[in-house]
């Protein structure tokens, strides 16, 4: 019997992971990239964190799609079966990962096929926030104040009949916790939902949740480096559209800044996909500039949505959804450290984003510039060079 660690199922990740993870299978099979591990809260993590880890990562090569995960998929309606056979045979190479530490600084890169290193950063940051606080065992809320404490929540949600969306599996404080919390809003769930699903589809199947998801930033970093930065939002929009026709119809604005996301986001895009994703920068300005690009079109912007994914919690969504019902714009809210890490101790703030693509036998690097500057993602001197190719400075 092969042991199972932390992270129980192949499909204990984001939706996005796959939903790329199929598109990059069909249109770049043969692509290697690299991804880094930033520490932008700068934790400290204890002396022989790093052994504990690649521990862990070598037990999730024993990880399989599962019968039940596969008929889960195919369900889905946007899985095609060829590659819901392929993930039945995919299984995690911890050879993939490097994992190193010097003093309390953690080191890791992940390098490989896209289409095979796409599924690491996920479920491997959860692995290290909930080894984190294993590690360090701190006191946190009992069960009856979660409770309340979710409950609180969903309270806001459903009274101003909002969508809420759990989007908390990279930062939980365990897998435990996102289950619960789960668990504790689809029970809040009224006549009329507000809990309309979550991110992760090992957690969606078991609760027979909705499960949600598009594309991340790096789909358009990619596509950066590959095709140059002034046709990245257009190739990315492009070739989703050509995997998926009219599904998963949400796009991600902020890999370039909005401002330039907008200059390629024309009536054939406008109208095809559903809605814009926000992720950074004012969400007030972000709502103004939506529906004047809609309006500018000729497309009725209450035909469309913004999903608000930024560091939220109930408050904040109640007062953008204010705002979006004056601007007459649909909105929906994914909430993710703030709902599965919210027990009384400080989250952690990492990420792990590509950081290269060999492209035409030359590393190129990636970089994604968001609307909020301590967003940014690369090397300085090439972040500045985007942005004077772009026209930002």
């Amino acid at each position: 019997m092969h042991e199972i660690g932390i992270i129980r199922s192949i499909l204990d990740s984001d939706l996005y992971k796959f939903s790329m993870q199929q598109a990059v299978c069909k249109m770049y099979p043969n692509q290697i990239v690299r991804y880094e591990f930033c520490n932008r809260g700068q934790t400290k993590f204890p002396l022989g964190f790093a052994e504990k880890l690649r521990d862990e990562v070598a037990k999730m090569s024993n990880l399989a799609l599962t019968k039940a995960e596969q008929k889960f998929l195919l369900s889905r309606g946007f899985f095609d079966p060829v590659y819901v056979d392929f993930l039945t045979g995919y299984r995690f190479d911890a050879n993939e990962v490097t994992i190193s530490q010097t003093a309390g600084e953690l080191q890791i890169t992940i390098q490989g096929y896209w289409y095979r290193t796409i599924l690491w950063e996920v479920p491997l940051m959860a692995l290290i926030s909930e080894l984190y606080f294993l590690e360090l065992s701190p006191q946190i809320f009992p069960r009856e104040v979660r409770r309340e404490n979710n409950h609180s929540k969903a309270i806001v949600f459903c009274a101003n009949s909002l969508k809420l969306a759990e989007f908390g599996t990279r930062r939980r404080y365990s897998y435990a916790n996102q289950f619960e919390v789960c668990q504790d809003l689809q029970q809040m769930n009224s006549s009329e939902p507000f809990f309309v699903g979550s991110s992760n589809p090992y957690i969606a199947m078991q609760l027979g949740l909705n499960v949600l998801g598009t594309q991340a930033h790096e789909w358009f970093m990619f596509m950066g480096a590959h095709y140059g930065v002034k046709m990245a939002n257009y190739m990315a929009l492009e070739k989703w559209v050509e995997v998926y026709g009219g599904n998963l119809g949400i796009a991600l604005t902020d890999t370039y800044t909005s401002e330039v996301f907008f200059k390629t986001f024309n009536m054939k895009f406008a109208k095809l996909f559903d809605g814009v994703r926000h992720d950074s920068g004012c969400p007030f300005q972000f709502i103004d500039k939506t529906v004047a690009h809609y309006l500018k079109l000729g497309i009725t912007p209450a035909t469309k949505t913004i999903i608000f994914s930024d560091g939220l919690d109930s408050q904040t969504a109640l007062a953008i959804a204010s705002y979006c019902q004056k601007s007459a714009i649909g909105c929906s809210f994914g909430i993710g450290t703030n709902l599965t890490n919210d027990l009384g101790v400080q989250a952690l703030n990492m990420v792990i984003k590509m950081t290269a693509a060999l492209i035409d036998n030359e590393l190129v690097e990636t970089v994604k510039l968001s609307d909020e500057v301590s967003k940014h993602s690369g090397e300085s001197a090439q972040i500045k060079l985007i942005q004077q190719t772009l026209g930002l400075v």
